[in-house]
C-alpha cells in the first residue's frame, strides 16, 4: 500500500491519501482524542505523537498537529498507524455515521434545502480537495451558520473562503441569505 500526502492551505494540517476508500461516503470529524471512540482508525492516528485532530473523508484522512510538532517527526508514525489499520481489515468507523448537516424544521425549510444543496454540490467538493469539510449548522433571519472541519478548521484562509467565496455564492443563488458565519461546535 502506498499512501500519498498532500499539503493543505492550513500549515498545521496534512492530507493523507491511502489510495482506497476511507469512509466511501460522508465525513467524520474528531477534533480531539476523546471524540475518537467510534473510530479505530482515528484512535490509531491519535496514538502518534503531536496529533491534535483527525478528519475522515470519502477517500482521504486529514491530520492536524500540535504547534511545535514537526511533520518530519510525526508523519512516519501517522503513516504507520494508517498502514497498520488497513492491514487489520477493521472499519474506519464502527456503527453508523451521522448526517453531515444539522436538521432544521420550520418556515425556512425550502431555503434550508437550497442552502444544503448548494453546499453539497458546489462547496463541499471544493473544500474536500483541501482536506476539509463545511457543513450546515443553522439558518436564522438571513444568516447561514456553517461549521468548518478538518483542514478548514483553524486555517488562516478560512475566513476569506467563508466570506468571499461561500457567502457570495449563497447570496447569489438564494436572495434570502444575507450573511454567512462560522460556528464552533
Amino acid at each position: 500500500m502506498f499512501i500519498q500526502t498532500e499539503s493543505t492551505p492550513n500549515p498545521a494540517t496534512l492530507k493523507f491519501l491511502p489510495g482506497q476508500d476511507v469512509l466511501g461516503r460522508g465525513t467524520a470529524d474528531f477534533p480531539d482524542e476523546a471524540s475518537a471512540g467510534t473510530s479505530p482508525l482515528a484512535r490509531a492516528i491519535f496514538a502518534a505523537p503531536g496529533v491534535t485532530g483527525v478528519f475522515l473523508g470519502a477517500d482521504f484522512i486529514t491530520v492536524t498537529k500540535a504547534e511545535g510538532t514537526d511533520w518530519a517527526h510525526a508523519k512516519p508514525s501517522i503513516l504507520g498507524a494508517i498502514l497498520e489499520h488497513y492491514q487489520s481489515g477493521r472499519p474506519a468507523i464502527e456503527g453508523e455515521t451521522e448526517s453531515a448537516h444539522a436538521t432544521q424544521e420550520g418556515p425556512d425549510g425550502e431555503v434550508v434545502d437550497q442552502i444544503k444543496e448548494l453546499l453539497d454540490t458546489r462547496v463541499r467538493p471544493a473544500v474536500a480537495q483541501d482536506g476539509g469539510d463545511i457543513t450546515f449548522h443553522g439558518f436564522d433571519r438571513g444568516v447561514v451558520y456553517l461549521h468548518m472541519k478538518g483542514a478548514c478548521a483553524g486555517c488562516p484562509s478560512s475566513t476569506m473562503t467563508l466570506k468571499m467565496g461561500i457567502e457570495n455564492l449563497l447570496r447569489h443563488y438564494i436572495p434570502e441569505v444575507t450573511e454567512v458565519r462560522q460556528v464552533a461546535v
